[in-house]
Formats: C-alpha cells, structure tokens, sequence
C-alpha cells in the first residue's frame, strides 16, 4: 500500500532530493515551497506541489486542507523548511529574531500539531521528522539566531517524542553537518536583509565575511560538506525502519561534535568553537 509523506521546503537542496527519492521509492510526496515559482517548478516536474507559507497560520491550514484532499492518510511529516542568518547578537533586533523563529519553529509546530491530530484520530503509525543541525546542540558566534531556533527544534522533537508515548507516532530529528544546498545562498540574502553592518562595532568582521562569501564558488565549501542525498538516505531510514532511532547525525562534524559537546569542559569546546564560521 502506497504510504503519504508532506514535505515543506521543496524549491532546493534536501527538501527536493527527499522529494525525488522518496517518490522513486514509491511514495506519494506531497510537496511544498514558499514561492509560487517554486511550487510551478515541482508541479512541472510531475510532483503533486502546493504553496505553503510557515509564516503564515491562514497557508499553513490552506496546505494542510489541500494535502487532507490528497489522501484520505498521511503517513509521514517531514519539516525541512527553514533558513539561517549571519549576525552577531547584539546586531539583531527583535524583528529579526521573530522573523526567524516563525519560519524555524513556530510554522513547522503549528503544521505539525495539525498532522498528529489528523495522525491520532485515524490511529496511523506515522512519523514526525524535523530536519534540525550540528548547531542544535553546538553554538557559534554569528550564528546565534539560527542556533537557538535549532536547539528549540530540538526541545520541540523531544517534548513531542515524551507525549506521543504510548501512540503509533514517532517523533524523529535528523541533524546535519554542512550539506550542498542553497542554504549559505539564503542566508547571505537574510543578512542583508536585517544586518546593518555600517552601524556595527563588527563592521570589519562584516566586510571580510562579506568578501569571502562573494568571491566563493560551487567547488569552495566548509569541509566535510555532502551532498542532500546524504540527508535523504538517512530520512528514508528514519521512514522504513520498525524501530527508528530519536536522532539520526549526518556529516563528520556533525558526529564529531556531538561527542566533543559531551566530554569537553564548557571553555575548552569554547576555544574549539571561537575561530569556526
């Protein structure tokens, strides 16, 4: 029996790739993106698509009528939307931060409230998947804003595991390290967005990492950067598996410092942490 999966963040990166690989595994993927542009993208590509907005309460239950449309049962969630900034702290204001955090976690939370609610009352044995990060459980300066919303992922995924005991739903995070994606891309357009760097103490720092991201290419990446389909092979386990694991880490770094979170003093990882960006 085909099983139904709803995907946000679909336009690029490791929403599409799980779109393709679940669908080749015989998935019905309904999948969503933000922009309408995006969504003719996946529609002309053969997949059922819809625009879904994560700002915004009004898409969110527009997209969750239309997928309820689709099938009579939606067997898997996967919140993969979502976006990162650079900035240090203390240049960010308020509207930022609620900006980021709507996308992040309140969006996915309220999407994922309705699906455990379509989940109970049809007693299916689904899936909660949140795509959180390394910097879920890590912390790095200029990074702090997308930092939190992943370690509030985090507390979310683990709340929701606690009360979905003793039910047929699993709640599962994947975290990755770095991942080929148009993630940095995106990132760089919120900075501008809500960075002010002229009026920052850190206005050289700015420039230089300003000069650093345009002058990169495709073949220039952190180290240790895979490919979505990294991610993908990972998801379709958390899917297929009786018995799926409540964390799934992908990428060296993203193992790596999972252990050294764990046996380094605080300002000793500190030290570690200072010089990556």
């Amino acid at each position: 029996m085909q099983k139904t999966i709803l995907i946000t963040g679909c336009s690029s990166g490791i929403g599409l790739a799980a779109a393709r690989s679940l669908r080749a595994q015989n998935w019905q993927v309904l999948a969503t993106a933000r922009k309408k542009e995006d969504v003719a993208k996946l529609s002309a590509e053969g997949f059922q698509a819809r625009q879904l907005d994560l700002d915004n309460t009004t898409s969110i239950q527009d997209g969750f009528a239309w997928a309820m449309r689709q099938t009579d049962q939606l067997d898997a969630l996967f919140n993969n939307a979502g976006w990162g900034m650079a900035g240090f702290l203390e240049d960010v204001g308020r509207d930022a931060l609620r900006a980021i955090f709507e996308s992040n976690v309140f969006g996915p939370q309220e999407l994922t409230n309705l699906v455990i609610r379509h989940m109970r009352t049809n007693k299916i044995a689904g899936r909660i998947i949140y795509n959180s990060s390394v910097l879920g459980y890590i912390t790095l300066k200029n990074r702090v804003p997308y930092c939190a919303t992943k370690y509030a992922v985090k507390s979310f995924a683990d709340g929701l595991r606690l009360e979905l005991r003793g039910t047929n739903i699993k709640c599962i995070l994947i975290e990755p390290g770095p991942i080929l994606s148009k993630f940095r891309e995106n990132a760089y357009q919120a900075y501008k967005k809500w960075i002010n760097p002229a009026q920052s103490l850190h206005r050289a720092l700015y420039e230089a990492d300003e000069k650093e991201y345009l002058e990169q290419t495709s073949d220039h990446q952190p180290p240790f950067t895979l490919g979505p389909e990294a991610v993908t092979r990972v998801l379709l386990r958390a899917l297929n598996s009786r018995s799926p694991r409540t964390r799934y880490r992908v990428t060296f770094p993203s193992t790596l410092f999972w252990y050294l979170r764990r046996i380094l003093p605080v300002r000793l990882l500190d030290e570690m942490l200072k010089g990556i960006k």
